[in-house]
C-alpha cells in the first residue's frame, strides 16, 4: 500500500535533511554539477551529443490519461484552483469532484505501446514522447510516491514501463514529458515549497530510474515566480547523474521568478545555463527559420487540444507536410501530438494520415533526415536543407516554369529530382540560380531537387530565398 503523499514528502524532507554530505538550502555550490553537460561541454562535444536530435527531425507526442474519458483538454478542463497558472485566473479553492475521480473509471483495455511505435515507424517518426505527469497531477505510471496513478485505476498497470519498452524493442529514441507545475498536490507553492519541490525531484528520479535509457525529458514549466522555491542546482545534478547522456528542453524553469525585489533571479549563471536546456518549444506555431540555435515546434494534429477530442478538425495530409517541411528547412524539429483514445488506441483517421506522410517521406527520405536546415531562407516558396556537398530544394511555388534562388558560393555540378534521379536544368551566375522544371515534370506539392555541389556548404549558412 502506497503511503499518503504529504507523509512522502516529509519523509522526503527529513531525509535530504539528515543525509550525510546533503546541500544546505541556499548552498548551491555545494551540489555536484560536475556531469551536467551544459557546463562543461565544447561545441563538438554537444553536437555530438544532440546528434540524433538534430538527425532525427520527427517525433510523436502523446497526451493520454484519464481526462480521455471526457473528450476534454488535459488539466485545463479541471475546473479548480490553479495556483499560479499562466493566465493568472484563480478559480473555485475546492477540486473539481468530476475530474479528479475520472481515474476510476480509466480502462484502456486495448493499449498497446508496440502498436503506437508501429504507427510512429511507419510516418516516419524518430523518436516518441509520452506525457507522464501533466498539470493535472495524475502520474501515469507506476510512482511510489503518490496513490494518485496508473496502479489506482481499474487498469491496474504501469503505462510508462509498457511504453518504454517497447521504445526500446523497437530502436525508437524515448522522450519523458513530466509536468513540474501540479495543481492536484496540495504542497505546490506553499509555504517555502520545500515539501514539493523534494517530492517532485523524487519523481523525476523514478522516471529517469525504473525505465532504462531515457534519451529526452520534456519538462513543462514549474509556474511560482520565485526562483528561490526551487533547487535546480539538484535537479540536473540528479538528472546526468542517471542519465549521461539526456537531453533537455527549455522549460525545466520556464514561469519561474523573479517576482519580488528579494529575488533576484537565478541564484547562479550555472542554474540560468542549465535550466536554458538544449533546445528551444515554440508551441503551436512553426518556429523562425533559425539555425543557430536548437528547436523544435510542438503542434496538435486535432482541433487544437492536447488530448483526445471526438470529431475534432485534424490537420490535412498537405498542411502536415507543409508543417513538417517548414522545421525541416528552418533548422528545427517536428513534435507533432496525438491524443489516444479512452480505450487506448489511436483514432483510425490519425493513423491513416500518419500514414500518408510516411508514406510521402520515403523517397524524399534523404533531403529529411540527418540534414541540417538551409542554406536558402525559407518561406513560402518552400526551402532547403543540406548534408555534405548537396542541398536538397523543396520547391513550392514556382514563377511559370522558373525557381530564382540566391547566389550560392560553391559551384553546382548537378541538379536532379530527387524523386526519380531526372536532370532539371539549373543556371548559376554570381547573382543566384535559376532552376527550371516544365509543370508536368514536378511532383505534387514540393518537388525536391539535389543540387550537387562541388565543396561542402557550411552548416549555419543562410542564403536569401527566392529572388
Amino acid at each position: 500500500m502506497k503511503m499518503p503523499l504529504n507523509l512522502v514528502a516529509a519523509m522526503l524532507l527529513a531525509m535530504a535533511v539528515c543525509m550525510p554530505g546533503a546541500t544546505p538550502a541556499g548552498a548551491a555550490d555545494a551540489v555536484d554539477l560536475s556531469k551536467v553537460p551544459q557546463l562543461k561541454e565544447t561545441p563538438e562535444q554537444r553536437e555530438a551529443r544532440m546528434q540524433w536530435f538534430h538527425d532525427a527531425k520527427f517525433g510523436m507526442f502523446l497526451h493520454w490519461g484519464p481526462v480521455a474519458l471526457s473528450g476534454k483538454e488535459l488539466s485545463w478542463s479541471r475546473y479548480a484552483n490553479r495556483p499560479w497558472d499562466i493566465n493568472g485566473k484563480m478559480l473555485p479553492s475546492e477540486p473539481d469532484y468530476n475530474y479528479d475521480h475520472l481515474y476510476e473509471k480509466f480502462n484502456p483495455v486495448k493499449f498497446n505501446a508496440d502498436e503506437w511505435v508501429k504507427i510512429a515507424q511507419e510516418a516516419g517518426m524518430k523518436y516518441m514522447v509520452l506525457i507522464c505527469k501533466h498539470h493535472d497531477g495524475f502520474s501515469m505510471y507506476d510512482s511510489k510516491l503518490t496513490e494518485y496513478d496508473i496502479m489506482a485505476t481499474p487498469y491496474g498497470k504501469d503505462i510508462v514501463k509498457q511504453f518504454a519498452d517497447a521504445c526500446h524493442r523497437a530502436g525508437m529514441r524515448l522522450g519523458l514529458y513530466y509536468s513540474t507545475r501540479d495543481w492536484y498536490n496540495p504542497d505546490y507553492l506553499v509555504g517555502d515549497n520545500v515539501k514539493y519541490d523534494q517530492w517532485y525531484r523524487g519523481q523525476v528520479e523514478e522516471l529517469l530510474t525504473n525505465y532504462g535509457k531515457v534519451d529526452l525529458l520534456w519538462f513543462d514549466h514549474v509556474g511560482g515566480q520565485n526562483w528561490g522555491l526551487w533547487k535546480f542546482d539538484e535537479l540536473f545534478s540528479m538528472m546526468y547523474r542517471l542519465q549521461p547522456e539526456l537531453i533537455v528542453n527549455n522549460r525545466a524553469a520556464r514561469f519561474c521568478g523573479p517576482k519580488t525585489p528579494e529575488d533576484k533571479g537565478p541564484a547562479t549563471p550555472a542554474i540560468k545555463k542549465m535550466t536554458d536546456g538544449d533546445f528551444g518549444t515554440p508551441e503551436q506555431a512553426v518556429g523562425t527559420m533559425d539555425l543557430k540555435h536548437s528547436w523544435e515546434s510542438c503542434m496538435t494534429l486535432v482541433g487544437g487540444q492536447w488530448s483526445w477530442q471526438p470529431n475534432g478538425k485534424m490537420y490535412s495530409f498537405e498542411q502536415t507536410f507543409d508543417i513538417l517541411v517548414s522545421c525541416v528547412t528552418g533548422g528545427g524539429n517536428l513534435l507533432l501530438n496525438l491524443g489516444p483514445m479512452p480505450s487506448g488506441e489511436i483514432e483510425g483517421r490519425q493513423v491513416a494520415l500518419l500514414k500518408q506522410v510516411g508514406d510521402w517521406i520515403k523517397p524524399r527520405a534523404a533531403a529529411i533526415y540527418g540534414t541540417r536546415g538551409g542554406p536558402f531562407r525559407n518561406g513560402k516558396w518552400g526551402g532547403s536543407s543540406h548534408r555534405g556537398n548537396t542541398i536538397y530544394v523543396f520547391a513550392k511555388e514556382w514563377q511559370g516554369d522558373v525557381l530564382s534562388l540566391g547566389a550560392v558560393p560553391q559551384k553546382i555540378t548537378a541538379a536532379k529530382k530527387l524523386t526519380d534521379g531526372s536532370e532539371v536544368a539549373c543556371k548559376q551566375t554570381d547573382t543566384g540560380v535559376e532552376l527550371t522544371l516544365a509543370a508536368a515534370g514536378r511532383d505534387p506539392f514540393y518537388t525536391v531537387i539535389a543540387l550537387t555541389l562541388e565543396q561542402p556548404v557550411p552548416d549555419g549558412t543562410v542564403i536569401e530565398g527566392v529572388r
